[in-house]
């Protein structure tokens, strides 16, 4: 009885979620009539594509009561890594690629070495973490760019007909995979455990530390395919590259109805606060709203929803 009124207030707050991405996009649609085009439906489409990858891993992270602010940096790093790789030591295309992925989830593996065995604050190693990898971006190219990646490498974000193709499928992948662990392996289950108490987890025999190792290189991995997706769009490595997607992951996991404190969420939900932070970052780009009032707008978001889940949280505890 318990599971079925879980199951149906989930689904219930999935369907508010996605009413209110629809009501979005109506509104979008009507302060801007270019928003319907297809060109600009293919452009939301693939602009999401990398906050959509890094929130993916951020889902796991923020299900167990962590946070990984990390994200932006690991993503920027690893693309300068994959660029220098291809372009300074000719390392062919697909080693490139696989050597900087593994690399993004080792630094996620770090941050949850430090988590779980020393038992660190996750917000403080992740600071760490961030401060670590952003400067490590900025001093291995002296603060200088790479352009002019090769064809091979750049064919990531290619377009067959208009539509991102590779991105596409590489989104499609990531999401089966992480859907799969969560909602029908034991590390799914043991993910939800250690965010609903991680106490009682530890008393029932799962192993906390290991879930929260996995749970760290697998946002890390999440980390190293966004670094592929945005450098091949952009053609170019650049130090700066992802700054403030952290916040973007963490807007949309918590639009997703993902509870900041664990144990509680949804990919799917997940995949529509992606989608909503998508609209409204290009909404508002058509109709040139400048990034100040744009990064208020999300902060706003992230406040408001984690408002909601804290009403929502007392409002379910008076009910039992």
């Amino acid at each position: 009885m318990k599971r079925s009124l879980k199951s149906s207030i989930k689904s219930l707050n999935i369907l508010g979620i996605l009413l209110a991405f629809l009501v979005l996009c109506v509104i979008m649609a009507i302060a801007s009539p270019a928003f319907l085009k297809q060109t600009n439906l293919l452009n939301i489409l693939q602009q999401i594509s990398i906050n959509f990858t890094i929130a993916i891993g951020m889902t796991f992270v923020i299900l167990i009561g962590g946070i990984d602010l990390s994200v932006g940096s690991i993503t920027a790093l690893t693309g300068m890594f994959v660029a220098i790789m291809m372009k300074n030591w000719n390392i062919p295309v697909a080693p490139a690629i696989i050597i900087a992925v593994l690399s993004a989830s080792l630094l996620g593996l770090i941050n949850g070495v430090l988590i779980s065995g020393l038992d660190l604050p996750p917000f403080i190693v992740t600071l760490g973490m961030m401060e670590l990898a952003r400067g490590m971006s900025c001093t291995v190219t002296a603060g200088q760019p790479i352009y002019t990646l090769p064809a091979g490498f750049l064919a990531i974000s290619g377009r067959v007909r208009g539509i991102p193709l590779v991105a596409l499928l590489i989104m499609i992948a990531l999401f089966v995979l992480a859907y799969y662990v969560l909602h029908f392996t034991r590390i799914g289950r043991y993910v939800y455990a250690v965010g609903g108490n991680e106490s009682c987890a530890r008393l029932s025999g799962i192993n906390v530390k290991a879930i929260k190792l996995i749970v760290y290189t697998f946002s890390g991995f999440c980390c190293g395919i966004a670094a592929l997706l945005l450098t091949s769009r952009l053609d170019s490595a650049v130090p700066t590259n992802a700054e403030g997607y952290e916040m973007n992951a963490i807007a949309a996991v918590v639009i997703g109805g993902t509870s900041m404190s664990g144990g509680e969420g949804s990919l799917i939900g997940t995949v529509i606060g992606t989608m909503l932070i998508g609209v409204i970052a290009n909404g508002m780009n058509l109709l040139l709203i400048p990034t100040g009032p744009q990064r208020m707008v999300t902060g706003s978001i992230i406040v408001i929803a984690v408002i909601v889940d804290v009403l929502r949280k007392k409002a379910n505890s008076k009910s039992k």
